[in-house]
């Protein structure tokens, strides 16, 4: 009997067939997570920019509603028509959502860390919706931290409708925050580094995941860019370059941003269990005191709206030297505590542009002083 022996080649090729389809099955899936990466991505970029048209839009109903009025009609009006919009806020976020409330990246945190259900079902249309409300109302509430919330509960909205594996789901959820804040502020490298620094313990760093942040963020951008066009979302002055004597001063400077940061974290805590006595989670007084605090702002929002509002809008003024110094003191301490007012109500609100309008002023004040 005659054995017929096989080119080497021809041998190996069968064996090396099975490897091949076995690795080409392999990288579907980290193929499949990159497209759902920049599905989130553009699905963030059009919701947050559909939230913030939400929030330029209805203020712009309620100022002309109140324009050309008399004095005591504006004050009852403008109380009447925010107490109306926090109600709403309040009313869903309490019945239909409570982790809706406040900016929502702790849960987004402790979702990414398993310890939190994403109930996307239901977040997504109360911090849309409520978020809207309270953000229009006048109170001091920024969009930032809703955003983020927003695109993470869509990252794990994909990730449950195609239903990936647990590992990526938890890449599109950080892709989904990224995204958010990407289109938050018009810059994707905000948003990736934020979810790489802020949520650092949660993340789990792989090169998949990394990427998929990435492509999120950029997608995210450029939705937002197509909607709303390229200008960044605060306008900055430029300025010529500090002497090199005057270099401790910015040290020093960020010495005190350090205790001012702890001092307030504090007030947050203290503020946020205050308003726990208060309501003590129960509807009626839940809603009933955001109202009160709404239409406050409301009625703020018409006389004085360098304290009210996120302060976006506030940030380039301050810096073209519009204030004189005691002015900058003033408005400084009402924000401060409009801050903390607003924010520790449990309002779906973020605190990001507040406290960026809080840093600028403290700067501003510092520069005069020195």
């Amino acid at each position: 009997m005659v054995q017929q022996t096989l080119p080497l080649g021809e041998a190996a090729a069968p064996r090396r067939a099975p490897v091949l389809q076995r690795l080409i099955r392999q990288d579907k899936m980290p193929l499949l997570v990159l497209v759902l990466a920049a599905l989130v991505g553009v699905l963030a970029g059009l919701v947050c920019g559909l939230f913030e048209s939400g929030v330029h839009w209805l203020v712009g109903q309620r100022l002309d509603l109140l324009a050309e009025r008399p004095w005591w009609q504006l004050g009852l009006l403008g109380f009447g028509f925010s107490a109306l919009l926090g109600m709403i806020g309040y009313f869903l976020t309490h019945a239909f959502a409570p982790e809706a409330g406040g900016s929502g990246i702790p849960e987004i945190e402790g979702a990414m860390d398993e310890l939190r259900p994403v109930r996307w079902w239901r977040v997504l249309p109360v911090k849309f919706f409520g978020g809207i409300c309270t953000l229009s109302s006048g109170m001091v509430l920024g969009r930032e931290g809703p955003s983020v919330q927003i695109g993470g509960n869509l990252g794990k909205m994909v990730a449950d409708i195609f239903r990936l594996p647990r590992e990526h789901g938890h890449a599109l959820l950080a892709a989904g925050a990224a995204g958010g804040l990407a289109a938050a502020f018009n810059a994707p490298l905000a948003g990736i580094l934020f979810v790489m620094e802020e949520m650092r313990p949660q993340f789990r760093y792989s090169f998949l995941a990394i990427k998929a942040v990435g492509i999120s963020a950029v997608m995210a951008t450029l939705m937002l860019q197509n909607m709303k066009g390229q200008a960044p979302v605060i306008t900055l002055p430029h300025y010529d370059a500090p002497a090199l004597k005057a270099l401790w001063l910015f040290l020093f400077m960020g010495g005190c941003f350090g205790v001012l940061g702890f001092v307030f974290n504090k007030l947050v805590l203290a503020c946020q269990d205050g308003y726990l006595a208060l309501h003590q989670n129960k509807r009626y007084r839940f809603v009933a005191i955001g109202m009160l605090v709404a239409g406050t702002f409301g009625v703020l929002s018409l006389f004085a709206p360098s304290v009210t509002g996120g302060g976006t809008e506030l940030i380039p003024h301050l810096m073209d030297g519009q204030y004189e110094m005691a002015t900058l003191f003033l408005i400084f301490l009402v924000r401060l505590i409009a801050t903390l007012v607003c924010f520790c109500s449990g309002a779906p609100g973020g605190v990001f542009a507040p406290t960026l309008a809080l840093g600028t002023l403290f700067g501003v004040i510092f520069g005069h002083l020195f």
